[in-house]
């Protein structure tokens, strides 16, 4: 069995159990994260299809991704995770998805669930089963201790995409919705919003993004990343996610949290946006 190994621990998060443990909690605890570490509902509503969640070092964006985590726990225990990330490396196929094996991280290892994987891409003839792509990316990687903190070992589908244009993004979403109708998944799409702008700049261009995703909006959100040069990395992972949730049943979105990098360094002058999202069914 294959094994994806960490790339990012010891950088972006603290690739020591116990020290990776207390950072996570320091996460939900921090100012900027929920205040509280939650405890996860077992028999929760699960009315959560999917959230966006910020991917940066733990320092930086653990507090606003914990938002998007604690909202989960509440909502009970899915049995899978579809994880969608953009691909910052450019190594692998436009669409990649790992097809079976095992992601490991300083607290275990997480499986992939073969099963679904094939399925999903069986539903699609864009997603390449490629695990090139994932060898070096993090956007996928830095959520997987959040889930482990919460859940344990759950099985995981990763995705990763080099493409994000509007129409790969409504294939895979409509190919990861027919999958899993009829499995407790939850769908997390990973993505930082805009990068290395002034702190009025980015909130700016920030808000129009949430507001097209609380909407359910999935062609205003590649509208308004073109239109006003919004120069979030994960815009196909989230309009994925919308098109997934939309096919399940999603009413509405819920912003959690949003913050900057300034809000956590004291410098506003070029700061990378962080939001945590939620898409619910009624």
């Amino acid at each position: 069995m294959k094994t994806r190994f960490p790339v990012v621990a010891g950088s972006f998060y603290q690739s020591n159990p116990n020290a990776l443990r207390r950072e996570i909690e320091g996460c939900f605890k921090h100012r900027l994260g929920p205040g509280e570490v939650p405890r996860v509902t077992g028999k929760g509503a699960r009315k959560v299809l999917a959230i966006i969640s910020p991917h940066a070092g733990y320092m930086y964006s653990g507090p606003v991704a914990a938002h998007g985590y604690h909202a989960l726990a509440e909502d009970g225990a899915p049995e899978v995770f579809i994880l969608l990330g953009p691909n910052h490396t450019g190594f692998g196929s436009g669409v990649s998805m790992m097809p079976e094996g095992s992601w490991r991280t300083p607290l275990g290892d997480l499986q992939v669930d073969a099963e679904l994987a094939a399925s999903i891409a069986g539903s699609s003839r864009i997603i390449d089963l490629d695990e090139a792509a994932h060898r070096h990316e993090h956007s996928i990687e830095v959520q997987l201790p959040f889930i482990q903190y919460l859940y344990g070992s759950p099985k995981i589908v990763p995705i990763c995409f080099l493409m994000q244009d509007l129409a790969t993004a409504r294939e895979v979403g409509e190919a990861v919705a027919k999958a899993i109708a009829a499995r407790d998944a939850v769908i997390i799409a990973s993505t930082d919003l805009t990068h290395y702008e002034p702190q009025t700049e980015a909130e700016a261009k920030d808000r129009k993004v949430i507001d097209a995703v609380l909407s359910l909006d999935k062609s205003g959100v590649g509208h308004i990343v073109d239109s006003y040069g919004v120069s979030m990395c994960g815009p196909g992972p989230v309009v994925t996610a919308i098109v997934a949730a939309k096919a399940l049943k999603a009413s509405r979105g819920d912003l959690l949290a949003y913050a900057t990098s300034g809000d956590i360094t004291g410098d506003r002058s070029s700061v990378v946006g962080y939001a945590s999202l939620a898409l619910r069914r009624a």
